[in-house]
């Protein structure tokens, strides 16, 4: 690792943040994937039935 000197809390902080951010992203992301699949796969159900 290199070195920060007295930086080292600061950068290892913004890191996190944004890697905790990123995995934020990540989550809503599937999550709204898998709801915007049930909804679809219900509207072809509707639709194959009618």
């Amino acid at each position: 690792m290199p070195e920060l000197g007295k930086y080292a809390g600061a950068v290892l902080g913004s890191y996190a943040v944004g890697l905790g951010l990123i995995a934020a992203l990540i989550l809503v992301s599937v999550v709204r994937a898998r709801r915007v699949r049930r909804a679809l796969e219900a509207a072809e159900a509707r639709v194959s039935d009618g």
